[in-house]
């Protein structure tokens, strides 16, 4: 088993730690069901950034303490905002900066991220988890866009994340309805990778990342750029986009190592450069 480090996130509402070179970082305020305050949004993001700049680390997990992965925003302080004297130019600022602070840098990031959801994940919670690469969820979790029901149109990039993930007219029923998805019918229309029993959650999320973790990090990265050039790109411009980064990870050394690990019928060591 991985050697376990604590990691100073600055605050109890985010845990951190390392596991090897897998970064985990845990929603901590079960109380609230992990709703996002300004404090958690701010290390979170920080920490994000982090770990993506770290060497050490070759994959995040991200998961939620007390059985629910996160309920969105925190409903008492957007109470709170709604009531303060700011303009409307104001108020956009601050929204477009929160949203960048996290949803903008866990997109930004170009190792491979995992969402481990336990429980509910909901309006910019449910955001959260599409916006990793990959979703690894209980069995009796739910997901809910739940903005309709307070009248919100959402954010966080839930309508690009979705719209992504199931196409325009599911998003359309996803967003309009706001229904509760439980997670057969999530792993169906493609809004999550794997279902597993609740107990069998930690373990299989950790394996995977682990596994990703000690994978081509410098590929993974060039591969999500050329994922994320295809959303807009024609496909000409598509193919020349991959043949750049092809070649670039062609004269890498962890290419290098593939091939002679892949001769020598033994496990690879990759160290991306």
């Amino acid at each position: 088993m991985p050697q376990k480090t604590k990691v100073d996130s600055g605050t109890d509402e985010l845990l951190a730690e390392t596991r090897g070179r897998v970064a985990v970082l845990t929603l901590n305020r079960p109380e609230s069901r992990n709703a996002l305050s300004k404090n958690l949004s701010s290390a979170l993001g920080k920490l994000l950034r982090q770990f993506d700049k770290d060497p050490e680390i070759g994959s995040i997990l991200l998961t939620g303490a007390g059985g629910a992965f996160c309920a969105g925003g925190d409903v008492k302080n957007m109470a709170k905002t709604a009531m303060a004297d700011l303009t409307f130019e104001d108020r956009v600022a601050d929204l477009r900066a929160s949203q960048q602070m996290v949803w903008g840098a866990l997109i930004a990031v170009r190792k491979p991220t995992i969402a481990a959801i336990p429980g509910a994940a909901a309006g910019a919670g449910l955001a959260l988890a599409l916006a990793c690469d990959l979703r690894i969820a209980a069995g009796s979790a739910v997901f809910i866009t739940a903005y309709a029901r307070v009248a919100l149109s959402g954010d966080c990039g839930i309508a690009w994340l979705l719209t992504r993930l199931v196409g325009i007219s599911r998003a359309c029923e996803l967003m309009f309805l706001s229904e509760r998805i439980d997670m057969q019918r999530a792993e169906k229309i493609g809004l999550v990778n794997r279902v597993v029993p609740a107990g069998e959650l930690q373990d299989n999320s950790l394996a995977l990342a682990a596994l990703l973790a000690e994978g081509p990090t410098f590929a993974y990265g060039l591969m999500k750029d050329n994922l994320d050039h295809a959303l807009t790109a024609k496909f000409q411009e598509s193919m020349d986009f991959e043949a750049k980064n092809l070649i670039r990870t062609e004269l890498s050394a962890d290419h290098q190592e593939g091939v002679c690990a892949l001769a020598e019928k033994r496990k690879p060591n990759f160290n991306s450069t």
